[in-house]
């Protein structure tokens, strides 16, 4: 289809769409995001609009659209890209030789596509609001003006499912908190915390120190009675710990330079670990663990035999912030997503975005 067929904005202002967009005297002021949906190859993509279909492919100089380059440009939304439907715009930045796909949307549009990939609808609804609260604060304390976009649509953000996944329970849960994020303290204007959350801390949630390597207030141990302590076991050949550590060699080693746990965090996870003669502490240790394939660092046995080590644990994720579960136990235990919050985030307050 001719490109002049197609409502193209050229000239992209991509600071605003990051920032708090005002609006009229007594309306709330719209916060947009912008979601790194993929990078497209060299061989381009095709796009849906509402107007037809678009064929997009990186060339020097910028994009080329249906027989025409660009510097950059926006498609109107919403669209579809690779099967799913998006809200807002789409935001298509060239990037050497692919290029950028992101989804430019109001803030409270896109957490309709977040919650549901991130907590299942038939939790309670205050882990629902709990949930929807911290995936706000995510994204707000996220926002960069001078990147080419603030979030990824993967784990390695928080999941974005774009129109797809979204349900009217999530939608509630949305709409209930409107708005709100989860802040500190500070001269001026409220800051938002870095809201992490995980699925299930395994009856401790961890500390700042053991992820980041330093001290964040609100980021403590705290014993997680609802947590449902979810117990797992994984089988390590000594070949694949000898490849992760980058050493040569796959027979048995010797006893004690297996694997052991020399020292645990405050929280019980493994702190410092001897795998293979090799000693490693702190975060690297546990970006090593997980890397692994281990599903926490809350490891509570380790036995080592001929062909490798059974490695026993409970918990899931990172252990930082919200447990999931944990938040679940509490909302059918009668606790407020206010409480929830407030448990895990110590010395934190809710705030709001917009004046009312």
């Amino acid at each position: 289809m001719p490109l002049g067929k197609f409502r193209f904005f050229l000239a992209l202002l991509l600071a605003p769409l990051s920032l708090l967009s005002l609006g009229q005297a007594g309306q709330e002021a719209d916060v947009w995001v912008r979601v790194l949906l993929q990078e497209a190859p060299p061989a381009g993509v095709a796009v849906g609009t509402p107007e037809g279909e678009v064929r997009l492919r990186p060339v020097p100089g910028g994009v080329w659209a249906e027989g025409r380059v660009v510097d950059r440009l926006v498609l109107p939304g919403p669209f579809r890209l690779e099967g799913r439907s998006y809200r807002g715009s789409l935001v298509v930045l060239p990037s050497a030789s692919r290029l950028l796909l992101v989804n430019a949307l109001p803030l409270e549009e896109y957490l309709l596509g977040v919650l549901p990939v991130e907590m299942p609808k038939s939790f309670p609804r205050q882990a629902l609001m709990a949930q929807a609260v911290l995936a706000r604060t995510y994204a707000i304390s996220r926002l960069n003006p001078q990147a080419p976009y603030d979030l990824c649509a993967t784990e390695l953000c928080q999941v974005y499912g774009g129109m797809g996944v979204e349900t009217p329970v999530h939608r509630e849960a949305v709409e209930a908190t409107r708005g709100q994020v989860v802040s500190l303290p500070a001269e001026g204007t409220p800051r938002a915390i870095s809201a992490l959350y995980h699925s299930d801390s395994g009856g401790m949630t961890a500390a700042s120190e053991e992820v980041y390597g330093r001290f964040v207030p609100y980021l403590r141990p705290r014993p997680d009675p609802f947590s449902p302590r979810r117990a797992w076991e994984v089988r390590l050949p000594w070949g694949r710990l000898s490849e992760a550590l980058g050493l040569s060699g796959k027979g048995t080693p010797p006893p004690g330079e297996g694997f052991s746990v020399l020292k645990r965090s405050e929280s019980g996870r493994a702190y410092r670990v001897r795998i293979l003669g090799k000693e490693v502490e702190g975060p690297e240790a546990t970006r090593l663990l997980r890397a692994l394939g281990l599903p926490s660092t809350l490891i509570e046995e380790v036995q080592p035999g001929p062909e490798g080590v059974l490695v026993r644990g409970r918990g899931a994720g990172h252990g930082l912030g919200l447990s999931q579960w944990g938040a679940k136990g509490m909302a059918e235990a009668g606790y407020g997503y206010r409480e929830i919050l407030g448990y895990y985030f110590p010395g934190t307050f809710l705030s709001e975005l917009w004046v009312r």
